[in-house]
């Protein structure tokens, strides 16, 4: 018997891909090697390098090129999604990946994408692929 989806980011959901993430704690992020995949990775690609919003950053300005530096107290870190869903102090509450996207999106002042869109699916599938060999952690904390 099929129900209806989850909504994202619902306690439901965020709940069963936190219990589905942290069975694989430790193992390496292992993206697929799918030659179907390389478009979205691409684009994935060029929506991270690419400007947005009235200050016009790109994903990269922040976490390639000032990674370790601090922003409003905080250490950017290198965007690896390793730990998602990850529990944030500033939520007070699990989140997932696509909510730290949209929320950082709304911090250059950029229209957030969807839940869901083409364009936050793509942007995770190419954080992935950088990632890949390094360590799941979920569940973690951030401030």
């Amino acid at each position: 018997m099929k129900g209806p989806p989850f909504a994202p980011e619902s306690d439901s959901l965020l709940g069963l891909e936190t219990y589905v993430a942290h069975q694989s704690r430790g193992q390496p992020v292992q993206p697929r090697a799918d030659p179907q995949l390389r478009p979205f990775v691409q684009q994935g690609h060029k929506l991270y390098v690419q400007g947005m919003g009235q200050l016009d950053f790109s994903c990269a300005q922040c976490h390639d090129q000032q990674a370790g530096r601090r922003l409003a107290g905080s250490t950017i870190p290198q965007a690896h999604p390793t730990g998602y869903p990850l529990y944030r102090l500033e939520w007070q509450a699990v989140g997932s990946l696509q909510r730290r996207l949209r929320h950082c999106m709304s911090g250059v002042r950029a229209e957030p994408y969807a839940f869901a869109s083409d364009e936050l699916t793509a942007l995770e599938l190419y954080l992935m692929q950088r990632a890949a060999g390094m360590p799941i952690e979920t569940p973690v904390v951030r401030p």
